[in-house]
């Protein structure tokens, strides 16, 4: 890595930050002509290609292994900046996290808050499926992951956060149109569902919790942002999983039924971040092991 020429690694963490040559151009001040040309050396140097010119581009294998060593070296340059008390270095630093929208809306935000009070910080939420938002830290495209899944990325420390629970929730008319007096595990994977995108298995992994088989039901509706998934399911849209908090919310309100009340689903969460020695990802990794012991099940 060390004979590697930093302006043009810099130009393609650039490029695959911005989505296209010509908004890297414009972050770098130099001509999209210049970008392309930076990357196709950078490029002909590896003998490998890097990335793949769609829109918004995407990355080769080899082209992930450049952009993270990127954005590791952009981020301890920044931090040894600030310790050196050098000029220009006085930004605060910016982290892209890779999350699922659940966590965020339920326990996330008050931990990010803590960070940021603690020391500059510019966090960028990507929102992902829990399960495949370590996918993100593999690519080089986010620093840290709130994840479901245990297995560390090469080059990443992980930790365990606890445990978010679900309940199976529906409208008391989706329930008593539907489910009512008949066999839950035999009829809860022939009626309408709500998932939160084609990834989402929480739902299937719920039904098997109730002693059903995954679902079978033709009417599928993908709803991705937790609120609207909520709503969709108050107003009797489908079934669906629901993050307890929420859940005992509606519950208690009676805009939702509670499905299968001795039934609840875990779903593990880990924390991953890359193994810097960077203040930043300290803090907030700090700041979000407190917030899941508040919160999740130890």
């Amino acid at each position: 890595m060390k004979d590697l020429p930093l302006d043009q690694v810099r130009t393609l963490l650039a490029a695959v930050d911005e989505g296209t040559f010509d908004a890297a151009a414009a972050l770098l001040h130099v001509t999209p002509s210049a970008v392309s040309q930076r990357i196709k050396a950078l490029e002909h140097r590896i003998g490998r290609v890097l990335l793949l010119r769609t829109r918004p581009i995407r990355l080769t294998e080899s082209g992930e292994v450049i952009v993270r060593f990127a954005r590791q070296l952009a981020q301890l340059e920044h931090d040894a900046g600030i310790e050196l008390g050098l000029p220009d270095t006085g930004q605060p630093t910016s982290l892209p996290i890779a999350v699922s929208a659940d966590a965020t809306n339920v326990w996330l935000i008050p931990a990010m808050v803590r960070a940021t009070e603690r020391m500059p910080i510019n966090l960028e939420l990507i929102r992902e499926d829990e399960g495949h938002t370590i996918e993100l830290l593999h690519e080089g495209l986010v620093m840290a992951a709130v994840s479901s899944v245990a297995e560390p990325v090469q080059g990443c420390l992980v930790r365990s956060l606890g445990r978010m629970r679900y309940f199976g929730m529906a409208s008391p008319a989706f329930h008593a149109h539907w489910l009512a007096g008949r066999p839950l595990a035999e009829t809860l994977p022939q009626v309408p569902v709500l998932e939160f995108d084609r990834k989402d298995v929480v739902q299937d992994n719920f039904v098997r919790a109730v002693g059903g088989t995954p679902s079978t039901s033709t009417i599928r509706h993908y709803v991705p942002a937790t609120d609207a998934f909520r709503q969709a399911a108050i107003h009797g849209l489908g079934w669906g999983t629901i993050p307890e908090q929420q859940a005992e919310e509606d519950r208690a309100a009676g805009l939702l039924v509670n499905l299968a009340p001795d039934t609840h689903l875990d779903v593990p969460m880990y924390w991953h971040q890359w193994k810097l020695d960077s203040p930043a990802l300290a803090v907030l990794a700090e700041a979000i092991e407190a917030a899941a012991r508040d919160v999740l099940y130890q």
